[in-house]
């Protein structure tokens, strides 16, 4: 068999995308670009579905109207192909967009080696790990591809939100010499002659930066050596960070459910289709989101028979019973004190609480965040008593002698929102690569 001629692109440019397509272009001349969905052969007539980044267009091809050349190029084509095609637009209802393309021209700008791994139309079910070992594959499933559709607008409205509110957009570094937040999870990395260690948070530098810049904010991938192989967990995740002066715990707090509000307002308007094709509808967000103690929570829990002894973290199984009581989101606060980071500043009257809070949607911890120690001898007092080695901060106490103000922040796990606002019980289905315990590739 003659091996089939790959088309150079030449001087073909796009005119249009599939979304653009409609009736009122009828015997416009249009070029398209992009992947053979679809292959209908009917004898007599051949309807090929070309999907591109916006959607799909029906490409039909009459053979007693269409020249040898196209109906010859139409015949060689398989699913996957890439290909151009250059023809003139026509009315027809039946067709997706009430419109469909009679090519003057085809051309085959690639091939695919089949069988292919996986169904990219998602028709044939495969599950977590075979889809993420073809993830490119996998991701031009319509339902991926809604998901990161919708992760663009929700990075895009937290930028615009804190932006317009005066948040300096930051970047702070990946690689550091000590732990953020001292415990053990942090991957250790060969730095020229030195050990050094992938960040776990910016917590740090973003307290300094507010000594200089009073209102801040980093959307950027962080590291934690989670032992935890959950539905929840991943070892490199997108953290969405601010830090701001002269404000508390209870400021933060109301920034973060107005800054979900208006993320959720604009999902809902503009993200329509993706949430069609998700078969999902986003939670009811009202403001105030409820608020209740530690104390409340652990006495919550009681009641249901699940003891959690005071000052303790509270563990997966009892944030699950905590779902089924508070199904949408709330925030948990007035934490112990030393069950929180070292930095978390201890309430003035109760200095065994601290001013920390966690946001939760169900029993999913999506962000955490609290009033921060502006005042040096207690924050040395606090890592002391957490057993960390005042000398490895040497460069973060160094800022307390330059005007640390009064400040609070948080961070936000921007796949837990994700899966939140998609449905999604899998955080690994809401990241595009994801890295955890047993996975490095692809």
């Amino acid at each position: 068999m003659k091996p089939l001629q790959i088309d150079a692109q030449g001087s073909w440019r796009r005119t249009h995308y599939s979304t653009e397509i409609g009736p009122e272009m009828d015997k416009q001349e249009v070029t398209v670009f992009g992947w053979v969905e679809e292959i209908r052969d009917l004898g007599g007539i051949r309807f090929i579905v070309l999907r591109d980044k916006g959607g799909i267009v029906q490409v039909t091809i009459p053979r007693n109207i269409a020249n040898d050349a196209v109906v010859a190029k139409a015949d060689s084509l398989q699913k996957q192909y890439v290909i151009g095609v250059r023809g003139v637009v026509k009315k027809m209802e039946k067709a997706p967009h009430n419109a469909e393309i009679i090519p003057k021209e085809i051309k085959i700008l690639n091939t695919v080696q089949h069988p292919l791994s996986l169904d990219p139309t998602g028709r044939t079910p495969a599950d977590i790990d075979v889809r993420l070992n073809s993830r490119i594959l996998d991701l031009r499933r319509p339902e991926c591809r809604a998901i990161f559709q919708i992760q663009h607008i929700v990075n895009r409205e937290i930028r615009k939100f804190l932006s317009n509110l005066g948040f300096l957009e930051v970047q702070t570094p990946k690689i550091i010499l000590s732990a953020t937040e001292g415990g053990a999870a942090l991957f250790p990395i060969a730095y020229f002659e030195r050990e050094a260690f992938l960040a776990q948070s910016p917590q740090l530098y973003k307290e300094g930066l507010v000594s200089d810049f009073e209102k801040v904010y980093e959307i950027a991938p962080f590291f934690r050596a989670e032992e935890s192989h959950t539905t929840r967990h991943i070892s490199e995740f997108i953290s969405v960070d601010i830090e701001e002066a002269f404000v508390d715990a209870k400021d933060v707090m109301r920034l973060l459910e107005e800054m979900l509000l208006h993320v959720f307002r604009i999902v809902k308007n503009e993200c329509k289709d993706e949430l069609k094709t998700l078969n999902h509808h986003l939670p009811d967000l009202k403001l105030p989101i409820p608020k209740y103690t530690y104390d409340q929570i652990v006495n919550e829990l009681k009641e249901r028979g699940v003891k959690i002894p005071w000052g303790e973290d509270i563990p997966t199984p009892a944030f699950r019973t905590l779902g089924e009581i508070h199904p949408n989101f709330y925030f948990i606060t007035d934490w112990p004190t030393k069950s929180k980071p070292f930095y978390i500043k201890p309430c003035n009257n109760a200095p065994k609480l601290c001013e920390a809070f966690d946001l939760m949607y169900s029993w999913i911890e999506v962000a955490s965040g609290g009033t921060r120690i502006h005042d040096k001898k207690t924050i040395i007092k606090r890592l002391r008593k957490q057993g960390l080695d005042p000398k490895l901060f040497e460069y973060h106490l160094k800022t307390f002698d330059y005007g640390m103000p009064p400040h609070a922040g948080w961070g936000l796990g921007l796949a837990r929102l994700l899966m939140v606002i998609t449905g999604k019980e899998n955080i690994r289905e809401v990241v595009l690569f994801p890295r955890d315990r047993f996975r490095l590739t692809p």
